[in-house]
């Protein structure tokens, strides 16, 4: 697959970054502003439409969309320079919230994706679209993949974009798919209508403890993630959370080799085989929040272990200690230096779920500018990896080899979010 080439628009340096969105109560490294955004002292807010499983309290809506509706802290106070025009809601259980916001908002709502991007006028009347297919009553395959309708959202809103001779920027919330062949269908049509496309976790634009970042273009010699939660959507995470590290290493990304799945009696065995650096391992524990301490009391369904190893030689491990772990965390061995590095990505829940905030900064970027934040390769790589993990995990444990995932690109130098 092609490289992807970094974004070119210039970002003030971390060290530089003296503005704060002092309204959301957080910080943030800004894009400098073009001439004309100076002189008026505010971007023209671009029209967004949002294409939505559920909308309810708490869920990836609300915390995404009601940003641009009511500010950074949904307070109705400053937010993104988006105007949500128009709204998709694939159902609708009792608490929804969809129906009062539109009208409190004055949003449209629509019945199909088409009519949400057309807007009545005969042709694609929005400047952006956010795909959001999490969360909403679905069903499940034999690999316990939620199988929320992304690929039948996306499907939609290129053939709109298609017959109408248009395309915009499209966010896809979390991973592309969530089953590989889905995923890889997404990211295949957006290349051929050449339909710029962003992707991915919250995670990796957290705050992290400590505020960490490691340097482009490391030597890193090993990574281990701490993950928590089921499997198919915070696994999910976890895997976003060690590759926005990852990708940094020198030589940027080349793709992963193979990819294995271990539990039980399996996964204590190779930990203890030593392939993982156990002192990695322990500096990943030593930044995590546990419930528990005796990691080795573990039985069933609380812990798996997901091994790959990328196409340069690096290995990798995340054990995923579902009801043990409290929040995910990735840790390195650089070269050259005595101690790992490593870091907490943090999941706050004020104000409103913080994170999400610094997500929708990237996002509202890249309605702004035509061009992605980052790359949607990292999502597509990590993606297959769950896949490849979770059908590893339903077929015995057996190593599958990955020739698929040879995802190449260059990484983007995106900042995360930082306190002042």
């Amino acid at each position: 697959m092609d490289r992807n080439s970094p974004n070119s628009q210039a970002w003030l340096p971390r060290r530089e970054c003296l503005q704060v969105l002092s309204a959301a109560g957080i910080g943030a490294c800004l894009p400098r502003m073009s001439p004309a955004d100076q002189q008026h002292g505010v971007r023209e807010p671009k029209r967004v439409a949002a294409i939505v499983t559920v909308y309810t309290p708490h869920s990836h809506a609300d915390v995404i969309v009601g940003k641009i509706l009511a500010g950074w802290r949904q307070d109705d106070g400053p937010g993104p320079a988006l105007q949500l025009v128009s709204l998709y809601v694939d159902q609708f259980p009792h608490n929804d919230l969809s129906r009062r916001l539109a009208d409190k908002y004055s949003v449209e709502l629509h019945d199909t994706i088409e009519g949400t991007l057309l807007r009545g006028s005969g042709k694609l009347a929005v400047d952006g679209v956010l795909s959001i297919g999490e969360q909403g009553d679905y069903p499940q395959n034999e690999k316990l993949q939620t199988l929320y309708p992304r690929r039948r959202f996306f499907e939609q809103i290129a053939t709109t974009f298609e017959q109408h001779g248009s395309v915009v920027p499209v966010f896809n919330d979390k991973h592309l798919g969530p089953v590989w062949q889905d995923g890889l269908w997404i990211y295949q049509r957006a290349q051929q209508l050449q339909i710029p496309l962003m992707a991915g976790s919250s995670l990796p634009l957290t705050y992290r403890a400590p505020d960490r970042t490691i340097p482009m273009k490391s030597h890193i010699e090993g990574i281990v993630g701490i993950g928590y939660g089921n499997l198919d959507p915070y696994g999910f995470h976890a895997l976003e959370a060690m590759q926005v590290v990852a990708e940094r290493r020198r030589g940027a990304e080349t793709g992963v080799r193979w990819v294995q799945c271990l539990r039980g009696d399996a996964f204590w065995n190779h930990i203890d085989s030593g392939w993982l650096d156990r002192e990695l391992i322990q500096a990943a524990l030593g930044v995590t929040r546990l419930a528990k301490d005796d990691l080795r009391s573990l039985t069933g369904e609380d812990f798996s272990l997901f091994l790959f190893e990328y196409e340069d030689g690096l290995r990798a491990g995340l054990l995923h200690l579902t009801e043990i772990a409290r929040n995910c965390s990735v840790a390195v061995k650089l070269a050259g230096q005595a101690r790992p590095v490593a870091m907490r990505f943090e999941e706050r829940t004020e104000p409103r779920y913080p994170h999400f905030a610094f997500q929708l900064r990237a996002i509202e970027k890249m309605i702004h500018s035509g061009r992605p934040s980052y790359p949607v390769q990292r999502t597509l790589l990590t993606s297959g990896i769950l896949d490849r993990a979770l059908r590893s995990r339903v077929e015995g444990s057996r190593r599958i080899e990955t020739p698929e995932l040879k995802i190449a690109y260059d990484p983007v130098d995106y900042p995360h979010a930082t306190l002042q």
